[in-house]
């Protein structure tokens, strides 16, 4: 832990997690002396309990598909630079229902669609005999995957030994009026502040985080010992991603099957469950999730809820001797919008995503909060 010292940086950013790490990692690259202050010993929030999925396809057509497009480029430069391995890459979506097939089509006309293939199942089933059949298959390469939980302490450590940037962990921070930032252990000074509060909406601009009409978004996600040797090429989807994802959903070719949907996997619907699978080295599979909301973090997993997604996991992936080995909640601030930023006074940013995509854009949203905090 770096001690309190009465000099002062160009930019300190509070928080910790993939948004507020990324900011640190694009300042450096700008030049700029930066601290980061963090409330607790190490991040433990959203950033370390995801997929570690670093998703484009699918996302928000417009300004956050770009920014997810910009963040793999960066994620697949920075991993090898502060030792995080790409466990794999690529994504693929399998289609089961007619009314999935016609979203997939619908998809592949728009720009999003670029660089994304049909895979012919009967070139698939032969090297993959655990994948279920389907009616289509659709292969993205523009994802990567990291081990989330591993990862952003690996970040962390990279920007303060190899790039200069100081940490303050096991430090709130519970005042800003620059150049002073107060925290718990002492005062910090900057000339440029930006605020990555993750979840915390009520200690720093409550009154500002208000504006975004945030709830809370618990889900619930496991790991599963696969049972028996299997390589996933990719991670992989199912058709009730294909009414998560708005760049699938906001189709109007996606209706069909939200109807379908509705009728035959309505209590799946009612907790927000879609399918993600992705793999570790260790080929231990996690798998996920679902999607609760309230005003505060759930603490209590679902029987139930759980039983679904692995039905859902069973549905396309032939793996009969799965096992659950390991379970945990997620949870992040969630918005209509999908990020949320403001700048409350001149020299401060304070960015949120708010669409449960934090380690698909963190980087592309990062730039956005320095420029404002930059602003004249």
């Amino acid at each position: 832990m770096s001690k309190m010292t009465t000099g002062t940086y160009d930019l300190v950013v509070v928080g910790a997690g993939i948004i507020g790490l990324a900011t640190a990692w694009t300042a450096r690259q700008r030049g700029m002396r930066v601290a980061v202050v963090e409330r607790n010993a190490r991040a433990i929030g959203a950033s370390v309990r995801n997929f570690g999925f670093i998703t484009v396809t699918g996302q928000r057509s417009g300004a956050h598909w770009q920014r997810a497009r910009d963040t793999a480029a960066i994620w697949r430069q920075v991993a090898p630079l502060a030792g995080i391995e790409i466990v794999h890459e690529g994504l693929h979506v399998l289609a089961q229902r007619p009314e999935a097939v016609a979203v997939l089509e619908a998809f592949m006309k728009t720009e999003m669609g670029e660089g994304c293939t049909w895979v012919r199942s009967d070139n698939a089933r032969p090297h993959w005999p655990w994948l279920q059949p389907g009616l289509a298959l659709l292969h993205s390469p523009h994802e990567c995957r990291v081990e989330s939980r591993d990862a952003i302490g690996r970040l962390s450590q990279w920007l303060e030994q190899s790039q200069g940037v100081d940490f303050y962990w096991n430090t709130p921070v519970h005042g800003i009026a620059l150049p002073e930032i107060a925290t718990s252990r002492g005062s910090l000074r900057a000339a440029h502040c930006v605020v990555c509060p993750g979840n915390d909406l009520n200690t720093l601009f409550p009154e500002v985080l208000a504006q975004a009409g945030i709830r809370q978004c618990t889900l619930q996600m496991m790991r599963v010992s696969p049972g028996q040797a299997v390589k996933l090429p990719s991670a992989f989807m199912s058709d009730l991603s294909l009414i998560r994802y708005e760049g699938y959903a906001n189709l109007p070719e996606a209706q069909a099957l939200k109807t379908r949907l509705q009728s035959e996997q309505s209590a799946a619907l009612a907790q927000g469950i879609h399918l993600i699978v992705v793999q570790s080295a260790d080929g231990s599979l996690v798998v996920g999730d679902s999607h609760v909301y309230g005003d505060a973090e759930d603490p209590f997993a679902s029987a139930d809820t759980e039983a679904l997604i692995m039905r859902e996991f069973h549905q396309i992936l032939c793996l009969p001797r799965a096992e659950v080995v390991a379970r945990w909640n997620g949870s992040y601030a969630s918005a209509e919008d999908v990020a949320f930023k403001a700048r409350p006074t001149v020299g401060v940013a304070l960015g949120v995503v708010t669409g449960g995509t934090g380690a698909s854009t963190s980087f592309a949203f990062a730039r956005e909060l320095l420029d404002l905090a930059l602003a004249p």
